[in-house]
């Protein structure tokens, strides 16, 4: 194969000629740029390996996306938060000139996926994945959490949403309902849903991140302002990837666990965005009429909610942003930061006051 040393000598130029026609064209002379091009062509030469520009330059100039849990890269196709967070890292990553590479958890590999990943920093999705990027805080690797605080050390985005559960909360309270459910997430692929009976002490969760965790305790601190206690709420984990694929059915298993062992309840809080649209269908196959029978108040707002019947009431979050900033983040490098974004209350025809 043709060097670039090969084009040099052809061409009768500089090696350091050759790299800029390749690289930076714009300050090669057009006649001398067309001698250079010539001699490549004759030689099939295209260009340098971007392996060995990478060892000799020590970049890669892509940032490294792993996603939560132990999900693939197809959710990055398939969830619409990821969809929209991704949107967000990519229109960073095109600023800068970057490539993003996702990093599979697929299998149990996800530590030797991070390790072989030729990436210039890390957004990682869970705060559970800081542990298995050792090797790239011991090359000062950038890294950024989502989702979670990881301390004054570690960068981090996330949204308050302990304020989000409290403003969909506060909705129902002040409609006037007094006797809820909470769907939560479940962080484990796979297993059938968790059902959390009334009583016992504390919000219950098995499998939880700190964002579900603020999530619950958000509402706990407004049912605790007319009296009521969370113990006293049947909660349901269950875990459900997207509305549009196979994974949905564990989202409507566990709206029918909860349905099932909370009849009484008049507004159902669903703490994320698959919960909700589960609970819409749920409702519809049982003939329960979404809001004259039941409220339903989702978290996250992907695109569907709005398009739902009834269109869902949800704490809509900067999802896009999120990425964006995370990126940012990456790219500017420095102290470490952690950054809190705000939510904000949608409501449309999903919520009313109980039915009397």
């Amino acid at each position: 194969m043709a060097k670039l040393s090969d084009v040099a000598a052809a061409a009768g130029v500089s090696k350091a000629t050759v790299s800029n026609v390749f690289n930076w064209p714009d300050r090669v002379r057009p006649d001398l740029r067309q001698r250079v091009e010539d001699a490549a062509r004759r030689l099939g030469y295209s260009g340098a390996d971007p392996k060995g520009r990478l060892l000799s330059g020590g970049k890669a100039n892509a940032i490294g996306i792993v996603p939560p849990g132990a999900f693939g890269i197809g959710i990055a196709f398939t969830h619409p938060y990821m969809r929209d967070f991704l949107t967000g890292v990519a229109e960073v990553c095109e600023e800068h000139g970057a490539a993003m590479h996702m990093v599979s958890g697929v299998g149990g590999k996800k530590a030797k996926s991070i390790r072989n990943a030729l990436v210039d920093g890390f957004i990682l999705n869970s705060l559970d994945e800081v542990e298995l990027i050792e090797p790239a805080r011991r090359q000062k690797l950038p890294f950024v959490v989502m989702d979670a605080d990881g301390g004054p050390l570690i960068n981090s985005v996330r949204i308050d949403d302990r304020d989000g559960a409290r403003q969909a909360a506060q909705h129902l309270v002040d409609l006037g309902h007094r006797r809820f459910a909470i769907l939560t997430v479940l962080r484990q692929s796979g297993s059938p849903p968790i059902l959390h009976r009334p009583g016992g002490e504390g919000p219950r969760l098995d499998v939880g991140y700190p964002s579900d965790w603020e999530r619950l305790c958000g509402v706990a601190e407004v049912l605790a302002t007319i009296g009521l206690s969370i113990n006293d709420v049947p909660i349901v984990e269950v875990f459900g990837g997207s509305a549009d694929t196979a994974t949905f059915g564990g989202a409507l298993a566990g709206a029918a666990l909860l349905f099932d062992n909370a009849p009484e309840a008049t507004a159902v809080i669903a703490l994320g965005d698959t919960q909700d649209l589960a609970v819409l269908a749920e409702a519809r196959r049982r003939n329960i009429a979404v809001p004259r029978d039941l409220s339903v108040v989702g978290f996250d707002d992907p695109p569907q909610l709005a398009l739902a019947d009834p269109p869902l009431t949800t704490v809509a979050q900067p999802s896009i942003e999120k990425g964006r900033v995370a990126a940012r983040i990456i790219f500017a490098g420095g102290p470490a930061r952690q950054v809190v974004l705000p939510v904000t209350l949608v409501i449309r025809n999903s919520t009313a006051p109980p039915r009397r």
